[in-house]
């Protein structure tokens, strides 16, 4: 997967203290994320693509194939249009 993702349209990405998590809001609720999930969309901020968040990722938790659980994240954000994918220029 190639590509820059960042929020879609409407969505809007926060620590909410009283959840004790992250959330996504949109002007129709919110949505409460997991651990692994908050920690991917704070990566998802329009300029770094799917390697480096990857990269970050596994130099942030020590740790090494999290590729296909991010990509896997991803795609399924993207479905689900909480996340938008940019192409990256040549």
């Amino acid at each position: 997967m190639d590509g820059i993702p960042h929020l879609g349209h409407g969505f809007r990405f926060q620590w909410e203290p009283v959840q004790n998590c992250h959330v996504l809001l949109y002007p129709e609720g919110m949505i409460k994320l997991n651990q692994s999930a908050g920690e991917i969309l704070a990566r998802c901020d329009g300029l770094r693509d799917v390697a480096a968040i990857v990269t970050d990722l596994e130099t942030a938790f020590a740790a090494s194939g999290l590729r296909a659980d991010v990509e896997a994240f991803i795609a399924m954000a993207v479905d689900k249009r909480w996340l938008r994918l940019e192409s990256v220029a040549a």
